[in-house]
């Protein structure tokens, strides 16, 4: 599959077969997250790799009660790190933090795609509870959620805008 279509066949995945993922697969996607760019090369990011069953239930209810997130055998959760803020101050935790974490989630849920695992991007959940579950240091900042396994349905893609509207070419 080229990189294009793995852009355009990848879907957000709510629906989960039980099984756990193997191990290579695992370390294939934990190498993707690493090798994203970030600011100043600080990588200032971390990753929460959650497969308890208590803990992922409580991380759902977290995510505005999204139940799906608890039946994906791993939750990612990733994190931007407020270190940055030695370097680019306010503007490097409000922005190049948030941009290196959506990097590295962006490459990992392709390769994810690319190995026939299936992910979905959950932004929207309670930030002080799942800094709270998860007993971050205060210098670590939950961004996403990432519910991840093999996809028990595959839904079809949503339509997208014309290319015409989304892209203004100045030359």
């Amino acid at each position: 599959m080229s990189i294009l279509e793995t852009i355009k066949n990848r879907r957000s995945i709510r629906k989960f077969r039980p099984e756990p993922l193997p191990a290579e697969k695992v370390a294939k996607l934990q190498e993707a997250l690493i090798w994203a760019p970030s600011a100043g090369n600080l990588q200032a990011r971390r990753f929460f790799f959650v497969y308890n069953d208590e803990l992922k239930a409580k991380l759902a209810t977290a995510a505005l009660k999204q139940q799906f997130v608890a039946t994906a055998p791993l939750v990612i959760v990733a994190c931007a790190d407020r270190a940055i803020e030695t370097r680019y101050g306010a503007r490097g935790i409000n922005l190049y933090a948030i941009q290196d974490v959506a990097a590295s989630i962006m490459g990992m849920m392709l390769l994810a795609h690319a190995e026939g695992l299936g992910s979905c991007w959950v932004g929207a959940f309670h930030e002080d509870e799942v800094s709270r579950l998860l007993e971050l240091p205060a210098n670590l900042i939950p961004v996403a959620l990432v519910p991840m396994g093999f996809p028990a349905k595959t839904p079809t893609p949503p339509p997208r805008v014309a290319v015409s509207e989304a892209i203004v070419e100045v030359r």
